[in-house]
């Protein structure tokens, strides 16, 4: 099938070269001419595990290609995929202005019958102006549908081939025939194909991710219960994961969610709200507690260290908003480093991929970077973890201990174990758990398979 991606970004880069993989011959078009000519090189400008050799794959075999040239691209198209930016306005809604701009470019050179998918993520009601801009250009029989993206960043590539189910939002038959071409290389291990109406279908997106955002919200609220009462945060996740009913994922206490997804999509599903008269009260309170956990480590540095951090020197481990990624867009990262800095310190930071773009986008010349994530510890008043990257889980202590100026560790990720921090002589405060050191002091019950036994306070 020839299939056209308008749009290489994140959504469209992927879609494009998984769809080339599956056999199609693929046009991937933007206007930004020197991302197309690098991407005909084979350079990709974000990290993504699995991309690059998937770009450079179909590249040398034929089937995937890329161009300014929207206009070409959508004349020979048998199905056109919409994956351009919907930023946030000023009010939090979805800005459309890209996604209408391909609708008119399509509609001035469509060909007969081919398939419109909006993959981009948008409001209620957008496919049906997408399918209104498309109809007053042109008078060529073409169908619209809404085929929502379900892509992890750091897992985009296996999200995509081994999906757990595609979700298409289809009014004729047609369109849904074209749709089960499309994706039955993918889908042949049985996971569903769900099709609905498009309006449900472009719920979906945004009903899932609030979901997930609503369940990371709830952790980090019992997690800070879970200190003031001496419970355990990571063994209630384990208890209530372990229920059916709930499961295990997106349970993990930390600073709060990020990147480009949950952010952006609450923000525009309660605006869509707002215009229908509809009070989404969860997903407010939802965005406002993940506010507040985006601050967790700072209002733990400032109550041991003061508000004035002025002359201290802090360690970050981690800036993109999760492992496997370089995006940092709303990333727990930044909260915490552009405080320390309007607080007086200076930092020094690692991480695995996203320097680059922490130097380029943004912390231009704010902060200092180590060639690894020992280098960042010299004379440092307290290491900072805000993403749980596998390397940052085993560290050699003994050189932890050498460089830094103060053993003092603040985990926004509870990657390690307090009993085992406090033997090593580190003070240690992570979210939800047994703190180690002289601020949020209380209760604890040791722990031994899973047993309480006496408790005994934190004597820090």
């Amino acid at each position: 099938m020839e299939v056209t991606v308008i749009g290489t970004g994140y959504v469209g880069l992927v879609v494009g070269s998984c769809l080339a993989e599956g056999g199609n011959r693929v046009t991937c078009v933007d206007i930004d001419v020197d991302k197309i000519a690098r991407l005909n090189s084979g350079e990709i400008s974000i990290y993504e595990p699995g991309l690059d050799r998937l770009v450079s794959h179909n590249l040398a075999s034929g089937r995937l290609r890329f161009t300014t040239d929207v206009g070409e691209g959508v004349r020979t198209a048998d199905a056109i995929f919409i994956a351009v930016g919907t930023p946030p306005g000023e009010d939090g809604s979805a800005n459309l202005a890209f996604v209408l701009e391909a609708a008119r470019t399509i509609g001035d050179h469509i060909r007969p019958n081919t398939v419109v998918i909006m993959k981009s993520t948008v409001p209620v009601g957008t496919s049906e102006m997408v399918r209104s801009e498309i109809a007053s250009r042109t008078d060529t029989p073409f169908y619209v549908c809404s085929n929502p993206e379900f892509l992890k960043e750091g897992d985009a590539v296996g999200d995509f081939m081994y999906p757990d189910r595609v979700v298409c939002g289809v009014d004729a038959d047609e369109t849904r025939s074209r749709m089960e071409e499309i994706y039955e290389p993918f889908v042949r291990s049985g996971n569903p194909f769900i099709f609905m109406d498009i309006a449900s279908a472009e719920m979906t997106k945004y009903a899932a991710n609030s979901m997930l955002a609503t369940r990371i919200s709830f952790m980090n609220q019992i997690a800070e219960l879970c200190e003031r009462t001496g419970a355990d945060v990571e063994m209630v996740r384990r208890g209530i994961g372990s229920d059916k009913r709930i499961g295990p994922s997106f349970l993990y206490a930390g600073t709060g969610y990020g990147g480009s997804c949950f952010p952006k999509d609450i923000q525009a599903l309660m605006q869509t709200a707002d215009d229908f008269g509809v009070d989404l009260k969860v997903l407010r309170a939802v965005h406002e507690s993940n506010d507040r956990q985006k601050t967790v480590l700072i209002r733990k540095i400032q109550s041991r260290f003061g508000d004035d951090l002025s002359g201290m020197h802090f360690s970050v481990w981690g800036l993109a908003f999760k492992p496997e990624t370089d995006d940092m867009r709303a990333a727990p990262s930044l909260t915490v480093i552009n405080a320390l800095l309007e607080s007086g310190a200076t930092v020094c930071a690692h991480d695995p991929v996203a320097m680059n773009v922490a130097r380029e986008f943004h912390l231009k010349n704010t902060i200092d970077y180590g060639k690894d994530e020992y280098e960042t510890l010299i004379g440092s008043d307290g290491l900072i973890i805000t993403t749980e990257w596998l390397q940052y889980r085993r560290p050699d202590w003994s050189v932890v201990s050498k460089h830094m100026a103060r053993k003092i560790i603040f985990d926004g990720r509870n990657i390690f174990d307090p009993l085992r921090m406090e033997a090593l002589g580190f003070e240690y405060y992570s979210i939800g758990r047994y703190q180690v050191g002289s601020i949020g002091q209380r209760a604890r019950s040791d722990i031994n398979d899973g047993s309480s036994n006496s408790s005994r306070s934190n004597g820090g």
